[in-house]
């Protein structure tokens, strides 16, 4: 009689534990992913959830936060997938996370980005439709800026010029001022880390239409950098002694990974197979967002009609079954 009431009791506990909603460490219901605060990672958050909730049946959610904020959850585990990881602006808080064991590198998602202090193209080359003159023909490297403070003047003091920046929440922030004092660059021009990204492409966008100078940092791929006519000032080689000594050289190459928690391949392995087949480019990326952009559509728009409009790409990534799937909800 003990025995089984003892039986009885361990089953009663395992139907309580089953009903009461729980998750454990290897099984999943919720796949959370991050959002840093850009539109590509949007983009391509929405192109995976379509595939993960239609072709894969799991429910999906995004969880927003600064890079260092949503990095630290996918360590803790709360966040599941990071889709557009750059793994060089927060180089060693990823290798660190790599070599405890935390994260998991599942792929490249695309590698040749490009990020630094852009000018318009009108600045350096003149635009004749616009009735624009060149206003700055020999600016070609980050330090030729020595020779034109007084061109990019900063309207709240005017005896220095001023470069946007990134904003300050952003590893890259710190990474730019360090630049400009290595250059001398701090001495003429005032640095201006914005509040957002949405706030670098007003300043941006604003002075572009009116066809002024501007200078600060951007990268690709971007619906800004291709929508608008831009140039990515040249700098010295990149030397990793160097650049992690004083920042005076280009950005290093900077692979952007998708990476998921530790646990994660054990808890959703056929989505994980998924991601590790996923991998776009800088100019796939940016005809999203140039979509985005001109149709002033939502990422998760702009994720479907890319789908819809690269099929052949993205059904390669899963199996034929998950893909029929997939295609019967882009319908």
């Amino acid at each position: 009689m003990k025995k089984i009431t003892i039986f009885l009791s361990i089953c009663m506990l395992l139907i309580l534990s089953a009903c009461s909603g729980e998750t454990s460490k290897d099984s999943i219901k919720v796949i959370q992913f991050a959002d840093a605060g850009w539109d590509s990672i949007r983009v391509h958050n929405s192109i995976a959830q379509l595939i993960v909730e239609e072709g894969y049946g799991y429910d999906t959610e995004v969880t927003s936060g600064t890079t260092a904020a949503t990095v630290q959850s996918l360590e803790k585990g709360d966040i599941n997938v990071y889709m557009e990881l750059w793994t060089d602006n927060i180089k060693e808080v990823y290798e660190a996370a790599i070599e405890k064991g935390n994260i998991v590198n599942v792929s490249t998602n695309f590698a040749d980005n490009s990020q630094g202090l852009y000018v318009p193209t009108y600045v350096i080359e003149g635009d004749a439709e616009r009735g624009i003159e060149p206003i700055a023909p020999d600016l070609k490297t980050v330090e030729d800026l020595a020779k034109y403070p007084e061109i990019f003047q900063d309207p709240e003091d005017k005896s220095k010029g001023r470069i946007i920046g990134a904003p300050s929440s952003w590893t890259v922030s710190e990474h730019l001022e360090t630049k400009l004092q290595t250059y001398g660059l701090d001495e003429q021009y005032n640095y201006l880390a914005p509040g957002s990204d949405s706030a670098i492409v007003a300043s941006l966008v604003g002075a572009y239409k009116e066809g002024e100078p501007w200078i600060g940092y951007y990268w690709s791929p971007t619906w800004v950098t291709a929508s608008y006519d831009l140039t990515l000032l040249a700098d010295n080689p990149y030397d990793e002694t160097v650049w992690e000594e004083t920042k005076g050289t280009e950005f290093p190459p900077n692979d952007v990974v998708i990476a998921v928690h530790k646990d994660f391949p054990t808890q959703a392995k056929d989505v994980v197979d998924f991601l590790s087949n996923y991998e776009t480019s800088n100019e796939l990326t940016e005809q999203a967002l140039d979509y985005m952009n001109e149709a002033d559509a939502e990422p998760a728009e702009a994720a479907k009609w890319w789908m819809q409009e690269h099929e052949e790409i993205w059904i390669t990534w899963v199996p034929s079954d998950v893909a029929e799937k997939v295609k019967k909800a882009l319908q």
